[in-house]
């Protein structure tokens, strides 16, 4: 008789990915591990930023299947329909039922445009990597408008409610330098407007000045704590009652879970309440919540892969507290490097959360250089690499040799802020 642990990971994306591959590097055959997930592959949103000014697509969809299998993880094809905590179980919507004795949910969440009357219709929304071509075709008309002697106005906007508003700064940036590059830039407005109080406010108060610099020094014209209550032909109106005119408008959306999980618990935006270090599902005994499916504020793949490692660690030290040494907690240190296409912004921010809003503890490390440009290259190449080959991005040899690099090159190529 079988009598294996059975972990049931839901959602094939960074944190399901990586809590599979690090749990069968650290249990090998001693787990049974089985993916639900509603697709073969998934987009590398990271490097998506790329797309619009011409990038490569052939890293960006990352298969899911033939690596799971490759390490002995069953796949099985669907969508969740619900959970249950006893008897621990689980059905898809076609059906189909998985028991399980740890369960990982790792669905993510979902942008709803939806909330802000006329975004969705107004608006290129950042996210897949389809919208991202979309966004490519715009720009090249934006660029031979220009060309032609047409001028344009392009405005980035990062509404409330939104969990990681990353891209749209590198988009502006990148766009800036494309543009410059055109030699159209002086034909073309870019404006940008966050509803935010500081620039990239999540990660602290050391990034503000170093992004109100690049934007001064590049002609962005730049606007914080408004916002947007509504869209419109061509005019964003904002809650303070000012409006802003645009040819293209380039924005986020605010952020819900992915997945309604009936009977568990979760905040008003549906992401699953959890324990801060394990990511443990509150009130329940063997379900967590790696990643954006998750109560964690801010929605980064960086802190999604280390939730993930924490909860693949709580997990081996309850099925074999022999394998593991120490299990990892999660600490939310946030890395970013925000794409400019000439350089980039490097920042590490250890985050503490403290309630709404989270805040930047002491030791936020900032840089910006054209070597940061090659080092989000560098990484966006490697993280699909570790997990096409069934491999979790934080562990082995090649993770110890990135983290070295980065840590030789943050103390070198950047400063460090405190709160």
């Amino acid at each position: 008789m079988d009598t294996k642990p059975r972990v049931v990971v839901v959602g094939g994306g960074l944190a399901g990915m990586e809590t599979l591959f690090t749990l069968r590097q650290r249990l090998g055959d001693r787990v049974d591990l089985t993916l639900v997930a509603d697709r073969d592959d998934f987009e590398f949103r990271p490097s998506t930023v790329y797309v619009p000014f011409g990038g490569a697509e052939d890293d960006l969809q990352i298969p899911v299947t033939a690596p799971a299998e490759r390490q002995g993880i069953a796949v099985v094809h669907g969508e969740l329909a619900w959970v249950e905590t006893e008897p621990k179980r689980l059905a898809l919507t076609d059906g189909h039922l998985l028991d399980y004795d740890y369960l990982v949910l790792a669905t993510g969440a979902a942008m709803r445009p939806e909330r802000i009357p006329g975004l969705a219709e107004h608006a290129h929304l950042v996210g897949s990597l389809e919208q991202m071509r979309q966004l490519g075709r715009t720009l090249r008309r934006v660029r031979d408008a220009a060309v032609d002697g047409s001028p344009q106005h392009v405005l980035f906007l990062v509404p409330p409610g939104n969990a990681w508003p990353g891209p749209v700064y590198e988009l502006a940036f990148m766009l800036e330098t494309w543009l410059r590059r055109s030699r159209v830039r002086d034909l073309v407005c870019l404006t940008f407007v966050t509803f935010e109080d500081r620039y990239l406010e999540a990660f602290g108060t050391g990034l503000h000045a170093v992004i109100g610099e690049e934007f001064t020094g590049r002609g962005i014209i730049s606007h914080t704590q408004a916002a947007v209550v509504g869209v419109e032909p061509h005019l964003v109106r904002f809650a303070d009652k000012t409006a802003h005119t645009f040819d293209v408008l380039v924005s986020t959306a605010p952020h819900a879970a992915a997945v309604d999980y009936e009977g568990l618990p979760t905040d008003w935006n549906g992401f699953l309440l959890t324990e801060p270090g394990t990511r443990r599902v509150r009130c329940t005994d063997a379900v967590y919540a790696p990643g954006d499916a998750g109560d964690f504020p801010v929605k980064l793949g960086y802190l999604s892969l280390l939730q993930a490692d924490a909860v693949a660690d709580d997990i081996t030290a309850r099925i074999d507290p022999t394998a593991i040494g120490e299990p990892r907690q999660f600490d939310p240190v946030g890395l970013f490097v925000l794409e400019m296409l000439d350089e980039a912004v490097f920042a590490q921010t250890p985050l503490a959360l403290t309630g709404e809003p989270i805040r930047a503890r002491r030791g936020q490390r900032v840089g910006v250089s054209p070597i940061w440009h090659l080092g989000k290259k560098t990484l966006g190449a490697y993280l699909p690499q570790q997990f096409r080959a069934g491999r979790p991005v934080h562990g082995g040899l090649h993770q110890e040799a990135v983290t070295f690099g980065l840590k030789g090159l943050s103390k070198t190529l950047s400063d460090t802020v405190n709160e």
